[in-house]
């Protein structure tokens, strides 16, 4: 299968089911990746399910793709462009309905997995468009309310599913940050499980494991 031209770059691991609406996973990588780096999970991750992983729209000097902009500012310190964020949660769902269309994508089993920035914009996703999204499998990342469409908090996210993991010692996302997650979704009545594992700015084995089983039982 030659993947098709959408709006956003992307690498595809093709489903191994041949008739019917297909499930989809959706990769998101973190600041300065690209396209590659979680693909690298798709031969690990079910056969059933369509992988697509998206390259970020924002190029950075001198490699390396990011969501939105993080500046270094000596007098506020380190900030997040935020209009860019919601520019690229735009983005992607207008990328997810392409593809659903393009691919015969089951609109009702649809997964995203993020990294980091990719995480950020995962959340911003599910949590503002929850009619159009499954399961989220958000590691190493954190809940941006700036970024949340208005009005997220009236829609319904009950069918909403969650796997939230963190390092204990990540020097990129404080761990407090991602620790405020539970709690947020649980207020929210959305259906989670949160782990943390004694690693870094990473995914380590068993954290791969952990959410791959998460996920095998949630597709």
């Amino acid at each position: 299968m030659s993947p098709t031209a959408l709006s956003l770059e992307y690498l595809l691991r093709p489903s191994s089911l041949t008739t019917g609406k297909i499930p989809a996973i959706f990769m998101f990588h973190g600041y300065g990746s690209n396209e590659e780096d979680l693909f690298s999970f798709a031969s690990e991750l079910p056969d059933e399910p369509l992988v697509i992983s998206v390259q970020a729209p924002y190029s950075l000097e001198p490699f390396g793709h990011a969501w939105y902009a993080i500046n270094f500012d000596a007098e506020y310190g380190k900030w997040s462009d935020d209009e860019q964020a919601i520019s690229s949660r735009d983005k992607i769902v207008a990328f997810i309905d392409e593809a659903c269309e393009a691919y015969n994508l089951d609109t009702e089993n649809i997964t995203l997995l993020g990294f980091s920035q990719g995480t950020i914009l995962s959340y911003s996703v599910a949590l503002s468009y929850p009619e159009k999204i499954k399961n989220v499998v958000a590691l190493s990342g954190y809940i941006n309310e700036n970024i949340l469409l208005e009005g997220y908090a009236d829609k319904d996210h009950s069918q909403l599913n969650i796997y939230a993991s963190h390092g204990q010692v990540d020097q990129v996302i404080p761990l407090e940050w991602a620790q405020k997650t539970p709690e947020f979704l649980a207020q929210m009545g959305i259906t989670h499980v949160y782990e943390e594992f004694p690693v870094g700015h990473g995914v380590s084995q068993q954290n791969f494991y952990s959410f791959r089983e998460w996920l095998t039982k949630h597709l």
